[in-house]
């Protein structure tokens, strides 16, 4: 019997899915919205223009035009001297004033760009680890609110920043609570109040909203051109998670480990109510709980000492376990590259910018429908590989297409099912994790892979500098890294239609010599039992 045996015997009674947790989701899934909002703030406020270089100042009136030759950096002369850029014109049919402009982030300036992306990424990827751990010891209602509450602060006070190395600072600081805080306290709510058969809808539902957000971002910057006052704009979508603090409830879960076992069963008798269900299972006097906490504590006195004992070193100890976890880390950072790579690049595509954007986020929605239903059909191994491989092979072909307009609009095509592909696999994988490690360290893992997704996330800003060599190095890159997570997911066991492992031998010995070349690369088409597992607790 695991430690939260008898909160699950409280909770069975809710049902898996009825009117309480709908509501409680959908306050839940506000937070998916705003992080993915703030996520992609930057590709508007900081967006470089097409620019071109103005003739050399020094020189103006005295010299021809004709005597000039220039690009977007530098000028040279009738003489064959090359001589540096030092004013721009910047082309203001997209973007009347942007960050980028305002500090010129361009030519040997483009590293400023990346920094501003990356310092948010990090700070996602600070929150990750951090936040989660918080909300773990203080409670996952605490971290939200306190998040909900510094992301609007945040978001607003970057707007009144002139200072280069203080935005950076304080941008650091508005990823950390932006697209961390909320979003993972909120997640974690959903995936320990709805039941088992729920929990895979929920979560994908979970990104589709996150998608949304983006798409947001772009609608706001077409019809807003003013970077101080979009800002503002943005920052002001997280006044829809300030009433979480009367409208949501703690998670009874976390209460029942904390030991508070009373407030956990007034929320649940409160969730009775609006279901409709009956309360007789729930009127527990004073000494049927007792019983149910000593019942619980002698079947697991032995076990409770171990479980504490685990960490991160725990999942590379034995060769199985230590296969699969540097497999589904580099799988997490594949996912996230490629991901991000697209997003962040839009403006590479040819067309308006912001129709881009929203196109690259709603492109997303068919792919998380596709996941839903095919998930259960066809096996988690199968789709993650084929869709990995087929979203780097289009990125690939997207690359070594030529330059004439046709083609722009074929290559462009290409891209969008890259990140159709990508997508999809990216929310395979939380799904995929969450089955394949055992209930001791299913957190920790899926922390750790958090963590790999989130540092892929900041890496990806400075791949695009690539381009100085050649263009087309930043998406051969993302190409070439997701066609290999494709290729080293068939060494993965499939998921599909097994239990969940408990302990850490179990863990070991989940899978072992089973590939797509050893079984086969599809999942078993039976419907799957019901399980009755530990909550999920992850971010």
């Amino acid at each position: 019997m695991e430690k939260s045996a008898s909160i699950d015997f409280l909770m069975d009674n809710l049902g898996d899915f009825g009117s309480y947790q709908l509501r409680q989701f959908l306050l839940h899934l506000l937070s998916a919205f705003t992080a993915g909002l703030h996520m992609m703030v930057l590709t508007t406020v900081a967006a470089v223009p097409d620019y071109k270089c103005i003739q050399y100042e020094n020189h103006t009136g005295f010299f021809d035009d004709d005597f000039f030759i220039t690009d977007e950096c530098k000028i040279t002369n009738v003489y064959n001297q090359t001589i540096k850029c030092e004013k721009w014109e910047f082309d203001n049919t997209y973007h009347e004033h942007t960050r980028a402009t305002q500090w010129n982030m361009i030519c040997d300036n483009r590293w400023m760009g990346c920094v501003a992306q990356s310092s948010y990424m990090f700070g996602v990827f600070t929150g990750a680890v951090v936040l989660g751990s918080l909300a773990d010891k203080f409670g996952r209602k605490k971290i939200f609110c306190i998040s909900a509450v510094a992301q609007l602060i945040l978001s607003v006070g970057v707007a009144f920043l002139n200072n280069y190395w203080v935005f950076i600072a304080t941008t650091y600081v508005y990823g950390i609570f932006g697209s961390s805080g909320s979003y993972i306290s909120g997640f974690v709510l959903t995936m320990e109040l709805v039941g088992p058969t729920k929990r895979s809808v929920c979560g994908i539902l979970f990104q589709t909203i996150f998608a949304s957000g983006i798409m947001a971002v772009s609608v706001w910057g077409y019809f807003i051109r003013n970077t101080f006052v979009l800002q503002i704009i943005y920052a002001l979508h997280s006044l829809i998670l300030i009433p979480h603090f009367w409208l949501i409830d703690e998670s009874p879960r976390w209460l029942w480990g904390q030991g508070r076992k009373d407030e956990a069963i007034i929320i649940i008798q409160k969730a009775l109510k609006t279901n409709n269900k009956p309360a007789v299972s729930l009127a527990l006097e004073k000494e049927q709980r007792v019983s149910l906490s000593l019942d619980n504590d002698n079947d697991n006195e032995k076990e409770s000492h171990t479980n504490q004992s685990f960490s991160i070193l725990d999942l590379f100890k034995t060769p199985s376990l230590r296969k699969n976890t540097i497999l589904i880390c580099y799988f997490w950072f594949a996912a996230s590259f490629g991901y991000y790579g697209i997003s962040l690049r839009t403006s590479k595509l040819k067309g308006n910018p912001y129709f881009m954007l929203f196109l690259m986020a709603a492109i997303e929605l068919p792919s998380y429908v596709f996941v839903t239903l095919s998930m259960d059909r066809l096996g988690r191994r199968f789709l993650n590989s084929s869709m990995m491989i087929i979203g780097g092979t289009a990125l690939l072909i997207s690359a070594f297409l030529p330059p004439d307009s046709l083609a722009q609009t074929i290559s462009t095509t290409v891209v969008f099912l890259g990140k159709f592909c990508i997508a999809g696999a990216f929310a395979i994988i939380y799904n995929y994790t969450v089955e394949r490690f055992p209930t001791v360290v299913r957190n920790t893992a899926i922390g750790l892979g958090s963590m790999f997704a989130r540092l892929a996330g900041s890496f990806t800003p400075f791949v695009g500098l690539m381009d100085s060599f050649d263009e087309r190095t930043p998406i051969i890159t993302f190409a070439l890294v997701t066609l290999f997570a494709g290729i080293l997911c068939t060494l993965l066991p499939e998921t599909l239609n097994t239990k969940m492992p408990q302990t850490m031998q179990d863990g070991e010995d989940f899978g072992k010599g089973d590939t797509c070349f050893s079984t086969g690369c599809f999942g078993s088409s039976k419907k799957q039992q019901k399980e009755k597992d530990i909550p999920l607790e992850s971010y």
